[in-house]
């Protein structure tokens, strides 16, 4: 019998059309985004369907249709089969749906949460003054002592995201990613790739939205949690209820350890890891890290019936005993 992990991407993942055949033949899917529709406001079905991408893209917008996606998505599957995860995780606002998918938070006040941590990551930085670029290639200290060699007075760059072996994310302002960029391919021969992102995440410009974002978390009531999940600046430990409003504010400021993330899931034992969410993204990291997992994914309505039937054909025999 397989030992389950289940993870959830982040935004840059996105794209226009995303989720709508999943909408259409699944009610559990339809019911997350009507109910997220009626707590904020706004149709998110047409944003996520239709986009446009300029829209989709904005970090206000980007994290509120992920993670209505990537609930969606676990709702349907778990109607499907019922899942019996050891242990969640997400990647940066991916956290976020492995909260929920343990209990500890509901729609109600998950979604009026991120909406206005979205709103804080785009009011700490003015459109267009910062950047983030991932890099392809260099370790982990060569891309750190890059950043710190092109810093300048007024102007940062730091390592925001250590995904795998040779990919890691700088984050910082848009020049200095850019200096930072350009410093890496003439000492490393790196490749680089800008992300879809219009905010610099998990860097220090984001002080002012973390603190924002602890005042609006001293108002949320978290439950139990019925899953163990591995906070991305400290996957030494795991999310409880006393430390899950410090843990999320720390998140928008530190770095994504998603590396250790994924070898605690295997020093925990766990075999099999199902991404739910747009794209591979998360599956293609994880073999960089550890190939000895079996990756799993669902992101439309084709591989939610592929899964399900693997799963349903797995558990039968743990089933009838």
């Amino acid at each position: 019998m397989f030992r389950l992990g289940l993870v959830f991407p982040g935004q840059g993942s996105q794209y226009v059309g995303m989720g709508s055949d999943l909408y259409r033949e699944y009610a559990a899917a339809r019911e997350v985004f009507d109910r997220v529709r009626d707590i904020l406001g706004f149709d998110v079905a047409s944003l996520c369907f239709e986009g446009p991408r300029e829209a989709l893209d904005l970090t206000v917008n980007t994290q509120t249709v992920v993670l209505t996606l990537e609930i969606a998505i676990y709702e349907a599957f778990r109607r499907e089969v019922p899942l019996a995860p050891e242990v969640l995780a997400g990647h940066s606002l991916g956290e976020y749906a492995a909260l929920y998918a343990a209990g500890a938070l509901s729609l109600e006040h998950l979604f009026p949460l991120v909406r206005a941590r979205a709103r804080y990551h785009q009011d700490a930085v003015p459109l267009g003054e910062g950047a983030m670029a991932a890099i392809l290639g260099p370790g982990e200290d060569d891309v750190r002592e890059a950043c710190n060699r092109v810093c300048s007075d007024g102007e940062e760059v730091t390592l925001a995201i250590h995904n795998a072996p040779g990919q890691t994310v700088v984050s910082g302002h848009s020049a200095a990613v850019e200096r930072a960029v350009e410093e890496i391919r003439r000492t490393g021969g790196a490749q680089a790739v800008k992300l879809p992102i219009s905010v610099p995440c998990h860097c220090s410009l984001l002080a002012p939205a973390s603190e924002r974002l602890r005042e609006d978390l001293e108002g949320i009531p978290f439950g139990e949690f019925a899953v163990p999940v591995i906070p991305n600046c400290d996957p030494g430990v795991f999310y409880t209820r006393e430390t899950a409003r410090d843990l999320l504010c720390r998140q928008i400021v530190q770095p994504v350890r998603w590396k250790e993330t994924i070898e605690k899931m295997a020093d925990l034992g766990l075999d099999t890891i199902l991404e739910m969410g747009p794209k591979r993204t998360l599956s293609a990291l994880i073999k960089r890290i550890d190939r000895r997992f079996r990756l799993l994914s669902v992101e439309n309505a084709d591989s939610l019936r592929k899964t399900a039937a693997l799963f349903a054909e797995e558990m039968e025999p743990k089933l009838q005993s």
